[in-house]
């Protein structure tokens, strides 16, 4: 970490968790510098970049690194605080004796696919400035096949990870998160097909799958899954107690409230847990995670501020949330999955690993947002709900010749155990993981 003072500026973020594949850090710096949004766009990768000049910050980041910034108040003018997480940036004001002006909810997270402008000008601070970066054309698919639709979206997710392999996962065993769902099933087919495309052994493949108190339906779903496609060698089970469920240090891992990403995040912990007590020394980790915010697949009528004319009219609602300067948009957490990936992050890199989500990239969900929803589904749930696993099975099978199986959806929590196990470690409410959250620093 770089704890060095530039301008009143601390940086405790850590470049070496960015990747990117078409230019140098510098270079990437330089582009978020000058406030360049197609430069910025043109960055072949994910990344949380953070470049100054004089009193002028910038910040630029993808939803796959998250970034964090809080303002302290020093005798000689105000000093910004960067890093990936609230607790690393509580410990450094700690350390300088700062924290009697520390709260969580006075940390700010840059908000993904934007760039974010700070003027350091003494108190009080002006309100960042936010430029996107990223704006996909939505819909420009219409009147294109869904066969093609589906090879074009699948394609950009095989390039994304045979980039990685080829630049960031060059050696050792690379685990998939693996429920064998369409997102992970797709990922999982698509890395073993890149691995025998690049020359590498398929050997260094694994499918984790998690079992709680050996139930779940994930786990049956995983070996018809993988019997389906001659593939059950790569299967290794992860099975844990119910016990050990504890969705309140998930809270304090995560930094979050929201009751399904730290559900979510529970199982992810315990999943990723149980790999690195098999699994010591392991490092790279894949996930679908971003695929259901892709196609628009979750519940609509689970949340009572959704409709399908919202969901399908407004450009990456489950990826950013409301968006930047709307009512509803948090400036502590952002929104979306911009929000939401720290449930990801935050347990993977607790726990050691390199992870990665393809489907989280920019290049991907340029694709996904080009889709026609509104022509292909009338408006309608059911078709919505369908046509993931339609495209995503379609687009699989014309890249490796393999037919992926399509199960009924269900989230990863509710999957990996009972019904009545699940009910017994998680609360219903969100106000008790509130509580839990705001009580870390009470």
């Amino acid at each position: 970490m770089n704890h060095e003072y530039v301008n009143r500026v601390v940086d405790l973020t850590d470049p070496e968790k960015n990747i990117i594949y078409n230019m140098s850090m510098d270079e990437a710096v330089e582009l978020v510098r000058a406030g360049n949004a197609e430069g910025v766009r043109s960055i072949d990768g994910q990344f949380a970049l953070v470049a100054v000049e004089g009193k002028t910050i910038r910040m630029a980041r993808s939803i796959g690194r998250p970034l964090r910034f809080f303002i302290a108040k020093l005798k000689a003018g105000p000093c910004l605080v960067l890093a990936d997480r609230i607790d690393t940036i509580y410990k450094y004001l700690e350390q300088e004796g700062l924290e009697d002006q520390f709260h969580p909810s006075y940390t700010r997270m840059a908000p993904a696919h934007y760039i974010t402008t700070i003027e350091l000008l003494g108190c009080p601070d002006p309100s960042p400035v936010h430029q996107r970066f990223f704006s996909p054309e939505r819909n420009r698919f219409e009147g294109t096949p869904v066969e093609e639709i589906a090879k074009q979206y699948m394609s950009a997710l095989y390039d994304e990870i045979k980039k990685w392999l080829k630049y960031k996962a060059t050696s050792g065993p690379i685990g998939v998160s693996f429920s064998a769902g369409i997102d992970s099933g797709s990922v999982f087919l698509l890395t073993y097909h890149a691995l025998l495309e690049l020359g590498e052994s398929p050997s260094r493949l694994k499918a984790f799958t998690l079992s709680v108190d050996g139930d779940g339906e994930d786990l049956k779903q995983a070996r018809e899954f993988l019997k389906a496609v001659n593939l059950e060698v790569f299967l290794e089970p992860i099975e844990v107690s119910a016990s050990g469920l504890d969705w309140k240090k998930t809270v304090q891992v995560v930094e979050d409230y929201k009751p399904l990403d730290i559900q979510a995040a529970t199982m992810n912990l315990a999943l990723l847990e149980g790999v690195r007590r098999r699994y010591p020394h392991w490092v790279h980790m894949i996930d679908g995670d971003g695929g259901d915010e892709n196609m628009k697949d979750y519940p609509i009528e689970e949340n009572p501020e959704l409709t399908i004319r919202s969901v399908l009219n407004n450009l990456m609602l489950y990826h950013e949330g409301w968006g930047v300067g709307k009512m509803k948009h948090s400036l502590t957490y952002s929104g979306g999955l911009s929000r939401g990936y720290m449930r990801t992050y935050t347990t993977t890199d607790t726990m050691g690993f390199n992870s990665f989500s393809p489907y989280t990239l920019a290049n991907v969900i340029e694709i996904a947002e080009g889709i026609p929803f509104i022509e292909l589904t009338d408006w309608d749930h059911e078709k919505l709900y369908a046509l993931k696993g339609q495209v995503v099975a379609s687009g699989v099978l014309a890249i490796t010749g393999m037919e992926m199986p399509v199960f009924e959806k269900r989230r990863f929590q509710h999957g990996a155990a009972s019904k009545a196990a699940f009910q017994a470690h998680f609360p219903e409410k969100e106000l008790d993981y509130r509580k839990e959250f705001l009580s870390i620093y009470e």
